[in-house]
């Protein structure tokens, strides 16, 4: 019976060493099935086989609501609402999470995928060179290895905070109990460290068509910035909240005080990242610079396209479509952007509308700005933004705004959206699966996919592009030295390729960080970014803690209905900080492990 690869690599993953007894009256066995990991390791075939399994860590972020161990993130910001009240996000939202029901898929699949990378760097030296396999290629694999492993413990890191840091091959026998969580600072060093490495490694570039979904230097440029963006950052920099947890031992967790170079270091690296990275060919997405709602759209479509330095390849879907599509085209009508959301989405000419809110959650209007959100508009844009009798409130905004989201009267594939009540896309038509806020995302979309007729396309979620390096510059360039001319470039940059104009000059340093977590949150929306965004701002406690708001969907017999377009509350959400900036560790790895000690609040 020939074994295949698959087989053989599960087996080598059961533990790091291993042989099978020879067992003939259970099973007729090629000679290749009787081999240690060290014998493994010595053909080629096994050792890639092995490399490749790393990846299976990485997480499709392209599932919102179901397989919610992977990304509750989207559902539990402000950015979208849901009308399924059982996902995990949903639990979130209501403060009903603890240690025993959090998602713990994540700290099981990453540290699955660490350990695959740590007995892959450990047996890998036992591969031998050949025509075939060079050592540059095998210089390439240790360099994917090792991105992946530092992926892999920043993902654990951006939601626990300090986690136990794995580099070295685990085996049975080991005293796993001895394990702690390092320091945050130590995490920081080591997943910098792995970076650094990793791009001594790595070509800056794909060098085939195969390897498309591959870490490249660029990807490991792109982490150690971010992740030093996020040392920087008011969560994990002298956290005031913090400064009493420490481990059994006494050893203090968090950082004690606050660090201004921080700030220095992290727009350093993001700087570099940007600067390599342009010079090795990456770029902006401008494959349609005359539409900027197209470009934007595009950007999330066209795959592996030249602004990607990171993304997983997720096979064909139409998971996207069917939770995003309206009723009428077969969709569930479930991922609902909130009204509080949409409220971030500056004019066409860059005013802001909306200054704040009263305490009933009306908007408090800028009336410099011209906005209204009454009315209805007279004719519609001639390249289709908005058409005929839509509501004044959706007209004349930010290009960006009409790629990301379908609202009421938006004309989408092949008909306009009717989100009233009595529409084709309305509450009174759908059942469970109902629109909760009069929107639905647009953005990651595929127009060519058909619920009805099963068909999908080809999709990648991206984790980490260029553009987002541009705003992390400018954000940690801001905190260290207020904003200065290269600040207003690095978001200017990211407005105008987006069809906005610059910001206005003579800002404040508070000023422009208002700016820039507001171009955040429209550049980077429904990106994974939000959520920590918020908490590693801290400010979750005042966008995560409250109302969330959508449009009247219970009313409305026609487009043109008042009653409508009143704002609603939709839910309110509880936030307790500081518990809730961290997830709990799971209580069964705390069960486990005496030395493993709880975030604060859980």
């Amino acid at each position: 019976m020939k074994k295949n690869y698959i087989y053989i690599l599960l087996v080598v993953l059961t533990v790091p060493s291993l042989f099978f007894s020879s067992c003939k009256k259970y099973l007729d066995k090629s000679p290749e099935e009787d081999i240690t990991i060290e014998e493994a390791f010595l053909q080629r075939k096994y050792a890639e086989a092995f490399l490749v399994d790393i990846y299976a860590g990485l997480p499709n972020e392209i599932y919102f609501t179901d397989m919610s161990d992977i990304n509750p993130f989207i559902v539990a910001s402000d950015e979208m609402n849901i009308p399924w009240p059982e996902k995990f996000p949903k639990l979130m939202n209501k403060g009903s999470w603890n240690a025993f029901n959090v998602a713990g898929q994540i700290y099981k699949n990453m540290y699955e995928g660490i350990r695959k990378a740590n007995i892959f760097l450990k047996y890998i030296e036992l591969t031998p060179l050949s025509a075939e396999f060079t050592q540059v290629t095998k210089d390439r694999w240790i360099g994917e290895a090792r991105f992946l492993r530092a992926f892999y413990h920043f993902q654990l890191m951006r939601i626990y905070g300090p986690v136990p840091v794995m580099d070295y091959a685990a085996g049975v026998s080991d005293d796993f109990t001895r394990i702690k969580r390092k320091p945050l600072d130590e995490c920081v060093a080591f997943v910098v460290a792995e970076c650094d490495k990793a791009i001594g490694f790595l070509p800056m570039n794909v060098v085939e068509t195969r390897d498309i979904g591959r870490p490249t230097a660029a990807a490991a440029l792109a982490l150690k910035a971010r992740v030093l963006l996020y040392n920087a950052s008011p969560l994990w920099n002298g956290n005031p909240d913090y400064i009493s947890v420490a481990d059994k031992q006494g050893v203090k967790l968090f950082s004690q005080a606050y660090e201004a170079g921080k700030w220095n270091t992290a727009a350093n690296a993001a700087k570099d990242c940007i600067d390599k990275c342009e010079a090795a060919g990456y770029k902006l997405f401008e494959n349609y610079p005359a539409d900027p709602v197209k470009n934007y759209q595009q950007l999330f479509l066209e795959n592996n396209n030249t602004e990607v330095l990171f993304a997983r390849n997720s096979g064909r879907d139409n998971w996207m479509e069917k939770c995003a599509f309206p009723g009428s085209l077969g969709g569930w009508n479930g991922w609902n952007p909130t009204q509080n959301q949409i409220d971030a989405y500056n004019l066409a000419n860059g005013a802001v509308p909306i200054a704040g809110y009263n305490s009933d959650g009306s908007p408090i209007i800028n009336p410099q700005s011209g906005y209204v959100e009454t009315g209805y508009a007279a004719t519609g844009h001639p390249g289709g933004r908005w058409l005929a009798d839509t509501r004044n409130m959706y007209v004349n905004r930010d290009p960006r705004f009409y790629a990301t989201i379908n609202f009421n009267g938006a004309y989408f594939i092949d008909r306009r959206v009717q989100f009233w009540k009595t529409g084709a896309d309305g509450q009174g038509n759908a059942g469970r699966d109902y629109n909760t806020t009069g929107y639905l995302l647009k953005k990651f979309i595929d127009p060519g996919v058909s619920i009805t007729q099963a068909r999908s396309s080809l999709k990648t979620w991206i984790f980490f592009r260029l553009g987002e390096f541009y705003l992390n510059y400018a954000e940690a360039l801001n905190e260290a030295s207020g904003p200065v001319a290269e600040v207003y470039n690095a978001v200017n940059r990211i407005r105008n390729r987006a069809g906005m104009p610059g910001l206005p000059s003579n800002l404040s340093q508070e000023e422009m960080r208002t700016r820039i977590r507001n171009e955040r949150r429209v550049e980077l929306a429904f990106e994974t970014h939000r959520y920590f965004d918020t908490r590693r701002w801290k400010i979750a406690a005042q966008t995560d803690n409250g109302p969330i708001y959508g449009m009247n969907i219970t009313e409305g017999t026609a487009l043109k209905d008042d009653n409508f377009f009143r704002r609603m509350l939709v839910e309110t959400r509880l936030f307790q900080a500081p518990k809730h900036y961290l997830f709990p560790i799971p209580q069964d790895e705390i069960d486990k492990n005496a030395n493993m000690v709880q975030n604060p609040g859980w």
